[in-house]
């Protein structure tokens, strides 16, 4: 492995992969994130609202283009993690994709936040058209930045941490989108929303490749697959992960949390415009729940202290969906209470991410404690595909209930309008955040059982060295 580019090797043996990582390399790996995030917040704030109200798109038609690009993406994730862990260079098999992707994202981000001069079914083949490359750009980058965090440490609780500094990130990064860019769209637009919309995204792409190159210059690649790992078909990865129960746990884990996840914060701004018909809030309530979710996710290491990731994950889940559903009671007006508990939801939900990818990296550790072969950007590839498809899921169903609910953009909604809207915020994704809550007492690795295949691995590498 590499660092910095020198070209420097790091036999699997001598266990560099357990050291304490260095502060600089975890703020540097970590901005990476910031990056992401400048693309996903939009799209699960501002994406549909744009489609629907800026666009002039059919609510409809929108929930079932966002859910039938998954099928590419379903391709394409696990074929980007299968290429990832198979490329070879002088700076690591993951890092190089940190410079190679950031260009081709800037550029389909401007394109997808453009309104083109085309009218009816034109309109909406762009927006498939242009989702789908940027969705794709965003792959490429994104399936090695997640598996890089599973081979900088072999040390769990260094993992969690490693990968707290990158939820810190993502949720400041998630803050400025949510307290920015609405503002950003009015002040480089001057009254044209849509010149405003790409002139933001072109900023954001802008600032989106700095912090890919900071991931590409400051982080390390230590931990090395066993060698055979390198010759198996992409086949023989995928049946790996089919036969890895802490994985597929994981997999339907993050389904489901994505779409309470993605629900709420797509359905706020339409809460917010047509039922507490508030919209200046928008800023404030995205941007203090972005706020909370960086706390929760800074607190994550402390937390992993006093409970293992299993039961903590468990616990914080079940919270969400009391809180959330409570919520639906609140009048519109009680603007300091909707607030309130619209942070304290976002605190509970910060530590989720980092919990969950820090587990990811843990499955890809028990395939090979299983299997002898170890394929991480697979293991992430498929898992991110599974957050991707519960996001665009939880966006099909806030257009497809719109819809339902008989909602026209940019009017007054009627009564079964603005209920829809509320039980989208509230009861729905509450009741999607207790499933999560249950379904996490399947997950087979506790704190014992990863500490026992960690010793295990680290016997067998020392005794390869």
């Amino acid at each position: 492995m590499q660092q910095g580019g020198k070209g420097a090797k790091t036999h699997p043996g001598t266990g560099e992969g357990d050291r304490r990582l260095p502060l600089r390399e975890k703020v540097g790996y970590g901005i990476g994130d910031f990056g992401f995030n400048l693309y996903w917040a939009n799209i699960s704030a501002f994406l549909l609202i744009f489609y629907t109200d800026v666009m002039g798109l059919a609510a409809a038609a929108v929930g079932t283009m966002l859910l039938v690009t998954k099928i590419f993406d379903a391709v394409t994730d696990p074929l980007m993690g299968a290429l990832a862990d198979r490329t070879s260079t002088r700076w690591g098999r993951f890092r190089p994709w940190m410079l190679w992707g950031a260009l081709p994202l800037a550029v389909a981000g401007v394109l997808t936040w453009t309104v083109p001069g085309l009218e009816g079914g034109g309109r909406l083949l762009w927006a498939y058209a242009t989702f789908s490359l940027m969705m794709l750009a965003y792959t490429v980058l994104a399936m090695p930045y997640s598996a890089l965090s599973g081979v900088m440490t072999a040390d769990s609780q260094q993992r969690t941490t490693l990968i707290s500094f990158r939820f810190i990130a993502a949720f400041a990064g998630t803050t400025v989108v949510n307290w920015l860019t609405l503002d950003l769209v009015r002040w480089l637009g001057r009254g044209d929303e849509a010149l405003g919309w790409q002139l933001t995204l072109g900023l954001y792409g802008l600032v989106a490749i700095a912090c890919f190159a900071t991931v590409f210059l400051s982080t390390r690649e230590r931990i090395e697959p066993p060698r055979q790992a390198q010759r198996t078909p992409v086949r023989q990865d995928l049946l790996d992960l089919l036969h890895n129960r802490p994985w597929l746990v994981l997999f339907a884990l993050a389904l489901i949390i994505m779409v309470t996840i993605v629900m709420r914060s797509g359905s706020l701004v339409y809460f917010l415009k047509y039922h507490v018909e508030r919209p200046e809030l928008t800023g404030a309530f995205l941007g203090s729940y972005s706020i909370a979710l960086a706390i929760g996710a800074a607190s994550t290491p402390l937390l992993t202290r006093f409970a293992d990731k299993k039961r903590l994950l468990a616990w914080l889940m079940a919270g969400v969906g009391v809180l959330s559903c409570a919520m639906y009671f609140v009048p519109r007006d009680a603007i300091g209470a909707l607030l309130a508990l619209n942070f304290a939801i976002g605190l509970l939900l910060g530590p989720k991410s980092p919990l969950a990818f820090s587990m990811y990296a843990d499955c890809a550790d028990y395939t090979e404690w299983k299997t002898g072969r170890r394929a991480t950007a697979m293991t992430f590839a498929a898992a991110t595909f599974s957050q991707k498809l519960g996001g665009a899921l939880a966006s099909a169903l806030i257009a497809w209930g719109l819809a339902a609910m008989g909602y026209v953009a940019n009017q007054a909604q009627s009564d079964a309008s603005r209920l829809g809207i509320v039980l989208l915020l509230t009861v729905v994704p509450g009741v999607v955040a207790l499933l999560a809550a249950w379904v996490m007492r399947f997950y087979p690795l506790d704190d014992p059982a990863l500490a026992r295949i960690q010793s295990d691995l680290r016997a067998r590498r020392e005794a390869a060295a």
